[in-house]
């Protein structure tokens, strides 16, 4: 065990997680009230015109002239009044097993069909960019219909962790082009982990009496409380001509100056030029046989689709194949992809009110290391643990929030220490805390390093001659989360 763990309960700011089991049967209707249909659909409808005019500007991609289009009409000066609250629903039909196009039905007779976007016909960034803006400008010709129903706009996302996560990115260039209010985000969980929605007090899975659960999620959205989650840009910087095949939440972007590695001792040889990508995430980042192993399941899945018939399969076969990636056994100690990351490593950290870069050991056996925003990971378990103050105060740590500016830094070492760590008989390796981090990336006798952001894994070269980067640093502004409790 790598620290003394307290035996009091949990902060009222931290969620505890709960057994899928547990939350199946509270989604079957044993707690709560009934929930009227009708009265619901009132307070969640969205007026035709304003429904209409959101859908004709993500179509034309021409907010603007749909709005003074829908305003000059006559019809507009009878105006109706903004919902209690307005709400969009982004569906992933693709997840929850075979759950996802039955749920986008289901969500449509509860509040009309305009309101619910299915994520392969309209992606997140064209709402905010056509839908939010046309409501935006009908606001400004003076439409207070408009003008409320923007204000109180809520926004559900039913998927998992990286469809919430693809939702909040979108959100946030709201609050980079000054856009306020930024709609705060509720979740219906359909994906393995749904460590996000655990973390908010949405639940860990898809609920057995889901229709009776869809109606009492959607009234939570309307009437519960909001709360702040920390959002990390990730920056991942290799030398030019890698070819690299990133998640959808990794975007190229242009080449970063090496003049801020100047200042920072390397021991590899610095590139004249790299290759970035940008993205943000908000709950973990990880390196090494983790996301290795879910690089691996991902695209077995990939190939044979058939796999994935819901959450409780996809744990089953995740489980099965980690055993066959030297996670467990090592079956040659010769290969360097199976020894520890000090091989590859070298971790610097800013810590909380510090610019200055720490150099951290990274120790020698770990196999993977994880930067932890939430307290949930791994489908609702707590691998940084609930260390005792005394233990904080000797290690310069703080009690872990999702809202502190902090990410907890933990390592691996191998399956079978991952494993009692994930039953939570053990805490995890605990490294540091970090405001920021900074990964150099060494090739050597290795061939790729593996990584992970929120669930979505990728295979990423690496240079025997140059070292490659990641850089992690929090972003200015906080997401808004809606509490499910």
């Amino acid at each position: 065990m790598d620290s003394p763990t307290s035996t009091g309960g949990s902060s009222a700011r931290i969620v505890p997680a709960r057994s899928s089991m547990i939350e199946s049967i509270r989604g079957c209707g044993l707690s709560g009230v009934r929930i009227d249909k009708e009265s619901l659909r009132r307070k969640l409808l969205i007026p035709e015109y304003l429904r209409h005019a959101i859908g004709d500007s993500i179509k034309s991609k021409d907010p603007v002239g749909e709005a003074e289009r829908y305003f000059n009409t006559g019809e507009l000066y009878a105006r109706e009044e903004a919902p209690e609250g307005p709400m969009v629903v982004f569906v992933n039909s693709r997840s929850g097993g075979r759950h996802g196009p039955e749920l986008k039905e289901r969500l449509q007779q509860l509040m009309g069909e305009e309101q619910v976007f299915d994520l392969f016909d309209v992606k997140p960034p064209e709402f905010v960019e056509f839908g939010l803006v046309c409501l935006e400008k009908l606001a400004a010709l003076g439409d207070f219909c408009a003008r409320d129903t923007r204000e109180k706009m809520r926004i559900m996302v039913a998927g998992g962790d990286g469809t919430v996560g693809w939702i909040l990115g979108s959100l946030a260039s709201l609050n980079r082009q000054g856009r306020e209010p930024i709609p705060p985000v509720g979740i219906i969980p359909l994906g393995t982990g749904n460590d996000l929605a655990r973390s908010f007090g949405w639940g860990g899975s898809f609920p057995f009496a889901w229709k009776s659960a869809v109606k009492r999620s959607l009234h939570r959205a309307i009437t519960g409380p909001v709360c702040r989650l920390d959002s990390w840009h990730l920056l991942v910087m290799m030398p030019s001509g890698e070819v690299v095949d990133p998640p959808h939440s990794l975007k190229h972007t242009e080449e970063y100056s090496l003049d801020q590695l100047q200042s920072l001792e390397v021991e590899g040889m610095l590139p004249e030029n790299m290759n970035c990508y940008e993205g943000v995430f908000y709950n973990y980042f990880s390196i090494g046989m983790d996301a290795q192993v879910a690089y691996g399941f991902h695209h077995l899945r990939n190939e044979k689709p058939y796999l994935a018939q819901g959450p409780i399969t996809n744990k089953l076969i995740y489980s099965g194949y980690s055993c066959s990636q030297g996670w467990f056994f090592t079956p040659c100690v010769s290969d360097p992809s199976l020894r520890g990351l000090k091989n590859i490593l070298r971790l610097h950290v800013k810590k909380v009110n510090c610019s200055e870069w720490e150099h951290i050991p990274v120790p020698k056996s770990v196999r993977a290391i994880v930067a932890l925003n939430l307290h949930n990971y791994g489908s609702g378990r707590n691998p940084w643990g609930s260390p005792n103050p005394e233990y904080l105060e000797k290690r310069g740590f703080v009690e872990a929030h999702a809202d502190d500016g902090l990410l907890e830094i933990f390592g691996l070492k191998q399956g079978w220490h991952a494993s009692f760590v994930m039953v939570e008989l053990i805490s995890a390796k605990h490294i540091a805390q970090a405001a920021a981090i900074r990964l150099e990336i060494r090739g050597g006798e290795w061939k790729d390093a593996y990584m992970q952001m929120d669930g979505e894994p990728w295979k990423q070269p690496m240079s025997k001659e140059y070292s490659s980067f990641v850089e992690i640093n929090r972003v200015p502004f906080q997401s808004i989360m809606i509490s499910g409790e």
